[in-house]
This record gives structure tokens, sequence and C-alpha cells, in this order.
């Protein structure tokens, strides 16, 4: 009898491209999915037993802040254990290659550490540190706009020069040349906000002949957010090349009820270009604490603050008061710091988060000291409370979503499908108990309903937590594919 590594029995098989479940036996080989089939006879290994549970693709997040995490914390737990099995890093303009400081470490750099974190000046030494970290998850990387800038400008509050541009523009293709999956902006921070279209646009060259992708978190999210997908969907349509709006919002109080008219702004365009976007399953974002961002109808909870860090968990309202000051003294006072903003419907967020153009990021913050929920907790929540639940999407469509949809449109080959000789990345849940556990109050919490992960064929975590065995790789851009 012929061996394998591993035998799932019986298990309610998700494929990832959207079908309906089929009762299935996988065999693992390796890294790869030797066979599919029913009654598969081999000489395992390992036998799960899968009855009644249902196995799909590895969940991808398409959208993490996980760059330094990956290298320093490589159980990387948070996402582990909620199923997800490849993260997509560098966005948001910010990436923690190619870096070199400068001076003091710029504006939302800081998310992903102190100065002592940017410690790779290349890409290629980037990827020698994670395959040397072998993380317990497999890195797709993006290159940030924001990070490129901090390399040749003195300063971040202007246009950057033609010369400029050009050493931008180099290293942006040395990175695709060693296996990056495009350019990220972050144009709504004030460390890129200066930069003007025709800058991004010169800069972005040359990802269509590489078969990149362009990701942006837009100028606006707010009143303007029409204005801001014309500039993104404008570079993506003059240098031909995919474009995806990362974490699609109508943020501000002002915007609530604007998803409809968004959303037909983005079908529009997606007659004639390949645009898309993605979505975390909550009301609330995170990030630093922008004054930009202060609004007393809004509730506001600081989550760090490098002069105060005291106040970490409390509102900015209740530290206003505290201090008798206003919020937005109060604000300037905490400063530099981290903030949730509760500033979104979840009538629009439901809207944005159904859409079939839209995939599943996190944008979870592993620095945070107190993260945002979706750190631990997107996907979970995803198919529990909007899928189970709610009835928001089927099953299938939530794990097309999280699956082979980003794998094609990532350009990640033989990944998000459970497919003889694709890459055994696979999650066991139960479908029926699957649910985030990670609150507001109390974030740092695994999810419930996850049996078994396994990352490159490794068995990576089980019912009682991680194996301690990690399989992850750095994962080179491939082929695009992109399914309207």
């Amino acid at each position: 009898m012929e061996r394998c590594d591993a035998l799932i029995r019986n298990a309610s098989l998700l494929d990832g491209t959207g079908a309906d479940p089929e009762l299935l036996d996988v065999a693992i080989s390796g890294d790869r999915i030797l066979e599919i089939g029913r009654s598969l006879a081999y000489d395992a290994i390992r036998t799960v037993e899968a009855e009644g549970l249902t196995l799909s693709p590895g969940f991808i997040d398409v959208h993490t802040h996980d760059d330094t995490s990956v290298l320093l914390a490589p159980a990387m737990l948070p996402k582990l254990s909620q199923g997800v099995t490849t993260v997509i890093v560098g966005n948001c303009g910010i990436s923690a290659s190619p870096v070199r400081l400068r001076g003091e470490l710029p504006d939302p750099m800081n998310l992903l550490g102190d100065s002592e974190v940017f410690r790779y000046p290349t890409f290629a030494d980037y990827v020698t540190a994670v395959d040397r970290a072998r993380p317990s998850v497999n890195v797709g990387a993006l290159i940030g706009h924001t990070s490129l800038r901090n390399n040749h400008m003195d300063r971040l509050d202007r246009v950057a020069t033609d010369d400029e541009i050009a050493g931008m523009r180099a290293q942006l293709q040395e990175a695709l040349d060693g296996g990056a999956l495009g350019l990220s902006s972050g144009l709504a921070y004030l460390s890129a906000y200066s930069a003007s279209t025709e800058e991004v646009l010169a800069l972005a060259r040359p990802l269509a002949a590489a078969g990149a992708v362009y990701t942006t978190h837009m100028r606006s999210e707010t009143e303007t957010i029409l204005d801001a997908m014309n500039e993104a969907f404008a570079i993506g349509r003059e240098n031909r090349v995919p474009v995806i709006v990362s974490h699609l919002k109508c943020a501000g109080i002002v915007n609530w009820g604007r998803s409809g008219e968004v959303l037909e702004a983005l079908e529009a365009v997606r007659e004639t270009q390949e645009v898309g976007c993605d979505c975390y399953p909550y009301a609330a974002g995170s990030s630093t604490l922008d004054l930009r961002q202060v609004d007393e109808r809004v509730e506001i909870t600081i989550t760090w603050s490098t002069h105060h860090p005291e106040v970490a968990g409390q509102s900015l309202a209740a530290i206003a008061v505290g201090w008798d000051v206003s919020q937005m003294d109060a604000a300037r006072r905490l400063q530099p710091a981290g903030a949730i903003y509760h500033s979104i419907s979840e009538a629009d967020m439901r809207k944005i988060l159904s859409h079939p153009a839209t995939m599943i990021g996190s944008d979870g913050l592993p620095n945070d000291p107190r993260p945002h929920p979706r750190l631990w907790g997107t996907f979970p929540r995803v198919l529990g409370r909007y899928s189970r639940e709610e009835k928001l999407l089927t099953l299938p469509d939530a794990i097309h979503k999280m699956t082979q949809m980003a794998a094609q449109r990532f350009g990640l080959a033989e990944r998000g499908v459970i497919r003889e000789g694709s890459f055994a990345d696979l999650v066991l849940f139960d479908a029926e108990r699957i649910i985030d556990l990670a609150t507001f109050a109390d974030p740092v919490q695994a999810s419930a309903g996850i049996s078994d992960v396994w990352v490159n064929g490794v068995l990576s975590y089980t019912t009682q937590g991680a194996t301690g065995d990690r399989g992850g790789r750095f994962l080179a851009r491939g082929k695009t594919e992109w399914i309207q």
C-alpha cells in the first residue's frame, strides 16, 4: 500500500472555487496534495477522521501589517489560530523593506515597530530573513510607497522630484525581480498625502511588465471617497495594472449610507478594468492617532501612547474629561499614539463585505499592545457570524473570498484551492461552531471551531493549539488571474 504523510477522511470539502461541498478524502504527501477521492487507501503516518467537519484551503489574509511579526514572532498564533496559512504584508504604503531610515521613523511606519526592526535595506535581505525565520505561515510581500519615499526624500511633506522617483522605481524594480507582489500606497497618511497622482503613476510603471498589482489605502475614505477611487483607478488604467482598494469603507458619520454609491462606482469601472477590494468584518478601524480623524461624535479608544502609556484602553472622551481639556487637545498630548475609531456603519460594512469583488483582510496590528479584535478574529467572524448566523454569504462564497480569489489576484501559484498537486495549505473546521471570541474589551482571544491547520503539508495547529512545527515560506509572485 502506498504511503502518505496524512490522510484526512470523510471531510465536507470546499475546494475554494465557490462550488458546493462534497464528502471526500484528501491525502497529503510532503508539501502537496497527493490525491482527492472517496475511500482512499493509504498507509498514512497520520489519519484524521473529519466526519462532521469542513475542509477548505487555508485562508489568505490579503491585508496585514505582519511584516516584522513573521520574523520576531514566527509562531504567528493570532493568524494560525483562525486558519490563516498565508499573509500579505507591506500594505498601506508601509513595508519593512527595502528601508534605510534617514532620521526619525515616519508615521505610520511605526505601526511595524520601532526603528530597530527596520533591518532590511534590500528586498532580498527581507526574503532571506523570512526564509531563516521559517514562520508558521506563508508570506507574500508588497512594497510600500511610503517606505520608498523614506529612502529617497529628505522630507515627506512634498512631491518627489524626478530623480527621487527614479530612485524609488529602481528599488521597486529590484523587489519585483525578487518576487514582490506589487506596490502599495497609503495616500491618506501625512507621510504620503503630499505625493501627487503623477508621482504614484510614474512609480507604478514597472508593475505591468512584472504582472504585479497596485493596492492602495486611498487618499480619502470620507466625503471625497469617490475622487479618491477615481485617482486609484486612473493609476491602474494608465499603467494597465490591476487595482485593489484596501479596506474599502465609508468612514465618518457624515459618510454613512454611501456604500451603494461607492459600490456602483466600483462596478462601473470593473467593466473595463481589473479592480477589486478587501474588507474587514467590523464597524471600526484602527491605526495611529490622527488629529484629522478626531470627531467628538465618534467613539475613539486609545490603544497605546508613547508619552502616556497608562491610558491604553481608555476612550479619548474619558481621557479628555480627566484632563479637563478638549478631545483634540488630549489627542495632541497623546501623540504618537494608536487608536480604534468606531466610525463605520455596520450596514455599509455588510454591503461591502458581501460584494462579489471583495476579499477578506484583517488589517490587524500585531505590535499594538491592545489590538483591534480583527487581529485574532477576522476569518472565523466572517464564517460564523456573517455566513452561518446572518446568512449574508453562503459558506462556499465566503471561503472563495478567503482562498482562490485572493490567490489568483495576488499571483500565489498553486494556492487557494484543494486540487491534486496543489500545495497542502489546509484548514479543517467545524462549520457549526466556528466563531470569533476576540472582543474590543478582550481582544487577545483565539477563535472557536478550528480543528487542524496544515501549512505546506506541515500540521501546525490542532484543537490543542500550535504544534510548534512551522512550515511557512516566502511566496514569490506568480501569474495573476483576474476573475471579475
